[in-house]
């Protein structure tokens, strides 16, 4: 008996010494966002042990509509993916901003997330790792093309490509001067600036040598210099920077279009101390780094790029002053009804001669 009361204070001990009673983490997230070694550091530092299961965004709102927010303590949608699911399927539960380290947060990207995840006056969603979308230039052969509508210069005529969906809609607008987020929610309004951006990109048209759909087929035509500039993703433009360093992303002048995928607590989860803890610790400058070298796309930690490998830290540092990432517009959830009003714009695009 005396044993036994001696190995239960010592277990209390232990765990009363790391913060918390050890918990089972139930992790909900994307592949890349939760590497062994993260979770060997993490479970060697706080007792607690980490399950996970590797998703998107359509299979984790599918998971925990099915649960009504149960069997997960932690997931990882993206931020757009949040505030309507909450008010249709009420399967999450608010953060609670007393139990976060905030200040390991890019401030711009912890107060864009939330706003982009409150619902009825509490916050949702934390941001934890982000990537952009903008442009991919051929230096040495388009150096002037700094925003997107530099891909409509007579000096880069027949040489550009874009795909026509919705971030060509949205980039142009921005560089236009125009501000579609804000109009999100006033059809007329948004329909206003479509319609400017589609006189915009029919003038445009004499430019684009192609309209491109997959990753491959815009890297292979920037690396045949078919292409000299291009809307494309921030971590294709370093993956052909390692190859041709006259080739890299480049934040527009108007802003990179931003998406992050967030820390969201289940409404149903039973480990919230692991939870919190969890996205403390992988927060931290040396976990973040741990993670974007295996995911390919950096975080939302302060300082989270400084462990980063060099060649991926330097790319990333040339593409990004603190500017740059301020001035990022990042994705808020979109209306109902505001898709088809842009698919409609991009079929009369592309059917203009």
């Amino acid at each position: 008996m005396k044993t036994s009361i001696v190995s239960t204070i010592a277990v209390i001990a232990a765990f009363t010494a790391q913060g918390a009673y050890a918990e089972t983490l139930r992790l909900l997230t994307w592949g890349g966002y939760a590497p062994d070694e993260v979770i060997a550091l993490f479970e060697a530092e706080t007792g607690h042990t980490v399950e996970v299961t590797t998703s998107n965004n359509e299979e984790m709102i599918a998971k925990l509509r099915a649960t009504n927010g149960g069997g997960f303590d932690l997931a990882q949608p993206s931020q757009d993916r949040i505030t309507s699911a909450q008010e249709e399927f009420g399967i999450y539960k608010p953060i609670d901003m007393s139990k976060v380290t905030a200040d390991q947060f890019i401030p711009s990207m912890l107060a864009a997330t939330a706003t982009n995840t409150t619902y009825e006056g509490e916050v949702f969603g934390l941001p934890h790792v982000w990537g952009t979308s903008g442009l991919v230039v051929n230096t040495a052969m388009a150096g002037d093309v700094t925003d997107y509508v530099n891909l409509c210069d007579a000096s880069v005529a027949g040489k550009v490509s874009y795909r026509l969906k919705r971030p060509t809609l949205i980039g142009f607008a921005y560089s236009m001067g125009l501000d579609p987020f804000a109009a999100y929610g006033d059809t007329d309004a948004y329909q206003a600036i479509l319609d400017q951006v589609e006189a915009k990109l029919i003038e445009c048209k004499a430019n684009v040598k192609t309209y491109w759909d997959g990753g491959d087929e815009i890297k292979n035509l920037l690396r045949s210099g078919e292409v000299v500039a291009s809307m494309a993703w921030d971590t294709g433009g370093w993956q052909l920077n390692a190859d041709n360093p006259d080739i890299t992303f480049v934040a527009p002048k108007a802003g990179a279009l931003g998406w992050i995928d967030t820390f969201v607590l289940p409404a149903r989860g039973r480990a919230d101390d692991a939870a919190y803890d969890w996205i403390n610790f992988v927060m931290r400058p040396d976990i973040a780094a741990m993670i974007t070298n295996t995911a390919g796309n950096f975080t939302a930690a302060v300082d989270g790029d400084a462990g980063v490998s060099a060649e991926l830290k330097t790319r990333y540092q040339n593409s990004f002053n603190q500017a740059a990432i301020d001035n990022i517009k990042w994705y808020p959830p979109v209306p109902a009804g505001l898709e088809a009003l842009e698919g409609s714009t991009l079929d009369r695009i592309n059917a203009a001669k």
